[in-house]
């Protein structure tokens, strides 16, 4: 990889890639449930980059990186803390994100990393590894030992490429399908230990 890659915060004006890049990690599921929230007559990314643009929530822009290569955006990593004590999963959660959310209580106090996604035009450029290597800085900076993710079982790629980074898997879920037109019937949960940040 090259010098011309830099690593910076998202910002509110990010939010347009940062929908999409949301959407690619998850194969359609956040397009998918943005245009039923919004309605056969809602733009469904406008309500996502809605959400993206906020100041606070899980797939808020103060949460993102985006790599930049030669000044154009490239790939994105967004990711937040895991709640140390998981909250009991509220009986009307779509049943579609139940696996998800089942999984991501296996991983309590974790860093939890939501995205990693590559624009196609640059992958192979070695981005998806500079992010998981800023994911452990910015993890430890907060005191964590632990960053989690879930893959689906057919995101070959991605798993080779935690695998390498050291990332085993904890857990398996099936997929709730639904309506939700996906190739994947396995959502796995992969964890890595990292050191604490020195006193």
């Amino acid at each position: 990889m090259g010098t011309n890659m830099v690593i910076r915060g998202a910002t509110a004006a990010d939010a347009g890639h940062l929908v999409r890049f949301i959407n690619m990690a998850a194969d359609d599921l956040p397009l998918h449930f943005w245009q039923k929230t919004v309605g056969p007559d809602g733009d469904p990314w406008a309500y996502g980059q809605e959400r993206a643009a906020r100041a606070t929530g899980n797939f808020s822009y103060s949460n993102a990186w985006l790599a930049q290569v030669q000044g154009d955006v490239a790939a994105c990593l967004l990711g937040y803390l895991a709640d140390d004590v998981p909250a009991p999963i509220a009986p009307d959660t779509p049943p579609i994100f139940v696996p998800l959310l089942e999984l991501e209580a296996l991983a309590p106090g974790s860093w939890y990393l939501n995205v990693l996604a590559t624009y196609d035009a640059f992958r192979g450029q070695g981005l998806g590894s500079a992010l998981l290597a800023h994911a452990e800085d910015v993890a430890q900076g907060l005191g964590r030992d632990t960053i989690s993710l879930i893959a689906a079982d057919t995101h070959h790629d991605a798993r080779r490429l935690y695998a390498a980074k050291g990332y085993a898997e904890v857990a398996r879920r099936p997929v709730v399908k639904g309506d939700w037109q996906v190739d994947a019937s396995e959502w796995i949960l992969l964890t890595k230990s990292i050191s604490p940040a020195a006193a």
